[in-house]
């Protein structure tokens, strides 16, 4: 095991700067999610760590080693991508030992290796099977077992969990978390799927534009996200962010007041994006009317879609309630969960 550091990384095609001086720590057996809309460039910076992408300017450490000019095979990395990349023509157990035999390790060392790696991800009854015998779920875990077996320093993996069904994605995402808490293998991992980061992370990585916008741990990011992106990316449902004017006493927005978190004081007429989460609403005689145009129940909660004035906000109740289209709540945030940002720059207040 081993940390990773990048430093002021940078990556162009041609003239095109995809990356822009990222800088990230990853310490010695953590697993850190990058996460982030398509084109962000967090699969590019994985790749660039695997060794698969060159570096435009700065530095990548694994260890006490800088390894921006070592080919892949001298990084002790090891990668699981998101189409598997298994041999179909090799058993489950030839495509686990592949890469062993390629180094020319001990027959007697690839077998314990190998059976070892079989035993922790459940594939030994499937070790003589082909890949096309497989499950989606199964495919996956053989290319684990593959990086397992490697023994490596980093564990690298590419939205492995994007070809699988939502009902697999959920039992694979715990299995993996659990296969890290086992190996305490030091692990970077990419998602665009701010879910997966959130229940799989120590650290995440918010990047956008081939920049980092807030690195911290899971609940840091969902309690303070740091600017609008972040406020607006973690969390699902997403956060309500309601343009408005500072008043006193609270936040104008569609001629309703809203009220202002306490010691959160912001200059009257400033223009601000008041944040507040769908769970955080709460009927309360209080509140702001609003009528409620749909009502989505999923069984444990209920989502429900509202106008006021010309505004329009989600809410979120995990208790039973006869809504229906066209009715009226008195909606009030809870105040020690309300987010304040500058209109103009998207930052936190």
């Amino acid at each position: 095991m081993a940390q990773v550091a990048i430093s002021n990384v940078a990556k162009a095609f041609g003239t095109v700067k995809v990356l822009h001086e990222v800088s990230v720590d990853i310490a010695d057996g953590q697993f850190v999610v990058l996460v982030g809309p398509s084109g962000c460039g967090k699969s590019t910076l994985l790749r660039m760590v695997a060794g698969l992408e060159t570096v435009s300017g700065g530095t990548i450490a694994i260890g006490d080693r800088v390894v921006n000019h070592l080919p892949p095979a001298k990084r002790d990395i090891a990668m699981v991508f998101q189409n598997y990349a298994l041999y179909p023509h090799k058993t489950v157990e030839q495509n686990m030992a592949f890469a062993l035999k390629l180094r020319k390790t001990d027959p007697a060392v690839v077998a314990e290796r190998v059976k070892r790696a079989a035993d922790i991800l459940d594939l030994s009854p499937y070790l003589k099977r082909y890949p096309r015998q497989l499950s989606g779920g199964q495919r996956q875990r053989v290319a684990m077992g593959r990086a397992i077996v490697r023994n490596p320093q980093v564990f690298l993996f590419d939205e492995p969990l994007s070809n699988l069904d939502a009902k697999l994605r959920v039992q694979m995402r715990t299995e993996i978390k659990e296969l890290h808490q086992r190996l305490k293998t030091t692990t970077i991992y990419v998602t665009h799927d701010q879910i997966e980061a959130m229940t799989m992370a120590d650290k995440i990585v918010v990047m956008r534009d081939g920049r980092i916008e807030q690195v911290g741990a899971p609940l840091e990011l969902f309690d303070r996200p740091a600017n609008l992106f972040v406020a607006g990316f973690i969390g699902s449902p997403s956060m309500n962010l309601l343009k408005g004017t500072a008043r006193k006493g609270g936040v104008d927005i569609a001629g309703a007041l809203f009220p202002a978190a306490p010691g959160n004081a912001v200059e009257e007429g400033r223009a601000v994006v008041y944040g507040v989460r769908p769970e955080h609403l709460e009927i309360h005689p209080d509140g702001v009317p609003a009528k409620i145009s749909v009502v989505e129940p999923t069984g444990s909660e209920t989502l429900v879609f509202l106008r006021f004035g010309d505004g329009e906000m989600v809410a979120l109740f995990r208790e039973r309630h006869d809504f229906k289209p066209g009715d009226t709540l008195t909606l009030r945030p809870r105040l020690d969960h309300i987010h304040l940002f500058d209109a103009e720059t998207g930052q936190r207040l």
